[in-house]
């Protein structure tokens, strides 16, 4: 563990002339630039960070990436005593202890991985006023004789992140976090922050509700990323769909590939890595030391793709996620988002790509239907999963399509989505439809999707003269489409639960919701046209030509941006941590552009703050010069 007792702090900057000439109180302004090296804060931030300096609740709904880690840090440093920050990932901890650390402020973990030495060492520097910022998890938090200890000393604020978690109407919902809401009788008059990036409407109430926060400050800003590529394609071959994607476009960048099962997420991983992409597995059924070899690696090498399960990836901090890639169909939209946002933290260019297909649907809704949970969680998990099928199967903008399930409403294509950059076809598909479900109707609901397109299409097929479904009035009344043509058909009427999947009778397709509408001719329905990739391989850019980097930087700059790339490696290597603790890539790629020659110009940097300036200004520098000599 760090030394606790460390004098490496940097004192905050004053702003003169902000909060009364000629004082010298740290403002938001002077830690900004003094701490993180910037020179302005985003959107609501100074809002936020202003409102709870001056004591007051906030509940903060920001997007991933969008800096809600400085709405609690920067007041917590403002206001006297230590600030309490509850996370619920030891990694999560672990990364942002460490990324403070760096910038000489005192902060520690009160968590799990402590020994009782250690244990004893931090509380002795709580006691004695030496931290300034403790993260711990809630089930600490919570603990009666902890929150008895945290009372002998001043607290600063306390801040909730991943606040979605305390609600049962949440994608990830924690029964810890529900005691979190007692916090308000234990700490009067103590600031209180939640912290959430993926809560819908009746999420953010529940929270605030639950927290005790309901005269809190509701700060709500856009959910939008419109650095990340939002695209869904239909499966067809996963894998490969998966592996031109990278060679596409993720060529030597490290991305994320979400799957369902654990034997899946092996399987995945092994194929990647025979396909010669540095690949390796993360899920709950590994042994921890590998688990956690296999999470440290991400984060502290560069161009590794992880294939996880969803046990991994809550708070991650590691900026330079240049993609998130799921081949599995996720719970809902929120949980989605939660994962994709994951992408692109930096704020440079990023892809989210999901793939899915009618098995996904089935299993999905198989997992609902056999959980123990009660009917009215069913209820609104089954409508999630439901909202979740209209976005992979709309026609319109497809981040607008998200967005408008958070309440937000935007006019116009974003022109950073798939159906944006390839506008999809939707046609009057009533008379396909009612084919479809008459065939399932005159079958007696009792056959899959595969029985039911050759009965279509006329097969002549053992099963078909089994059943005598030859001699049935849909027999051959089909033949204008092809398979891939009726499954798509299929496949949106199972999304738009005109279809069921009986779970209990080998994946027959049902009758439900608007199927009688639509056979009876009450209603017009607009199905899409799937599109259609073209076979082939994809060329493959050079050798750690990233696309992000590609729009961000010239030819000279990006050689530039390489030799500051290996000496910030040495110097994470040399410290034992990730890369982006040292300097984020959008840091590295300021350097580049404007080629500081001094520490002066150096510290005007964007995420050059005075202690990063003081430690690794001249190694930079160097690096810098060398690259400007002639070859």
């Amino acid at each position: 563990m760090t030394d606790l007792t460390s004098d490496q702090t940097t004192a905050p900057a004053t702003e003169p002339g902000t909060e009364g000439a000629g004082t010298d109180r740290p403002t938001p302004h002077g830690i900004l630039k003094s701490l993180f090296g910037h020179e302005t804060f985003r959107g609501q931030q100074e809002e936020i960070i202003r409102h709870v300096w001056q004591g007051g609740d906030a509940v903060v709904f920001a997007p991933t990436g969008g800096g809600k880690s400085l709405c609690y840090q920067v007041p917590g440093l403002l206001r006297p005593g230590m600030a309490i920050v509850v996370s619920p990932l030891i990694a999560l901890m672990r990364d942002q202890v460490e990324a403070l650390r760096q910038l000489g402020v005192r902060a520690a973990a009160y968590n799990s991985d402590l020994g009782e030495a250690e244990v004893q060492a931090l509380r002795r520097a709580m006691l004695a006023g030496e931290i300034d910022l403790l993260y711990a998890a809630p089930e600490r938090v919570a603990l009666p004789s902890f929150v008895a200890f945290l009372q002998r000393m001043p607290i600063a604020l306390i801040a909730i992140d991943e606040a979605h978690c305390v609600s049962q109407w949440g994608h990830d919902f924690r029964p810890e976090y529900l005691k979190l809401g007692e916090l308000a009788e234990s700490f009067p008059g103590v600031p209180r922050l939640a912290l959430t990036a993926t809560a819908d409407p009746q999420t953010q109430r529940d929270l605030v509700h639950r927290l005790r926060l309901d005269d809190a400050r509701i700060f709500i800003s856009s959910f939008d990323r419109p650095n990340i590529r939002f695209s869904i394609e239909v499966k067809d071959n996963p894998k490969r769909q998966l592996l031109g994607f990278l060679q596409r476009e993720h060529h030597g960048d490290s991305g994320i590939v979400y799957c369902l099962s654990r034997r899946k997420v092996e399987e995945t991983a092994e194929w990647l890595a025979g396909q010669g992409l540095r690949a390796l597995p993360y899920h709950a059924g590994m042994p921890t030391a590998v688990r956690q070899a296999n999470q440290d690696a991400f984060l502290k090498e560069e161009g590794l793709v992880l294939v996880a399960t969803i046990a991994f990836g809550m708070g991650i901090d590691k900026p330079d996620v240049r993609f998130v890639a799921h081949l599995d169909l996720p719970s809902s939209i929120e949980a989605y988002m939660q994962e994709a946002g994951r992408a692109g933290r930096d704020g440079l260019p990023a892809n989210a790509i999901l793939f899915y297909g009618l098995a996904d649907m089935a299993l999905r809704r198989r997992m609902i239907d056999d959980s123990g949970s009660p009917d009215e969680i069913k209820r609104v998990e089954r409508a999630k999963l439901s909202a979740l099928l209209g976005i992979c199967e709309t026609a319109e903008c497809r981040r607008n399509a998200l967005l408008r399930h958070f309440g937000e409403h935007r006019e116009g294509p974003c022109g950073n989505c798939d159906t944006c950059l390839s506008p999809v076809e939707s046609y009057d598909g009533t008379v396909p439809a009612q084919k479809a479900l008459s065939a399932v109707y005159r079958t007696g609901q009792r056959f899959g999707i595969g029985h039911l397109i050759d009965l279509l299409q006329g097969s002549d097929s053992d099963k078909i003269r089994q059943w005598h479904h030859d001699r049935l009035p849909t027999f051959g009344v089909g033949r204008d489409l092809d398979k891939t043509e009726w499954q798509s058909v299929f496949r949106q009427l199972v999304a738009r639960g005109a279809l069921e999947v009986d779970h209990d009778a080998y994946g027959a397709l049902r009758l439900a919701g608007e199927a009688r509408a639509i056979l009876k001719g009450e209603m017009k329905l607009m199905l899409r046209h799937d599109r259609r990739r073209k076979a082939g391989r994809a060329a493959r850019p050079a050798a750690g030509e990233s696309a992000a980097l590609r729009q961000a930087l010239d030819a000279g700059e990006a050689q530039v941006f390489e030799q500051l790339r290996a000496v910030r490696t040495t110097l994470a290597r040399e410290q034992g941590v990730p890369p982006y603790i040292v300097f984020q890539d959008t840091t590295l790629i300021a350097m580049a552009k404007a080629r500081p020659r001094d520490l002066d110009a150096l510290s005007e940097i964007p995420g050059v703050g005075a202690s990063k300036l003081e430690r690794y200004g001249t190694r930079f520098l160097e690096a810098l010069q060398k690259a400007d000599e002639p070859s």
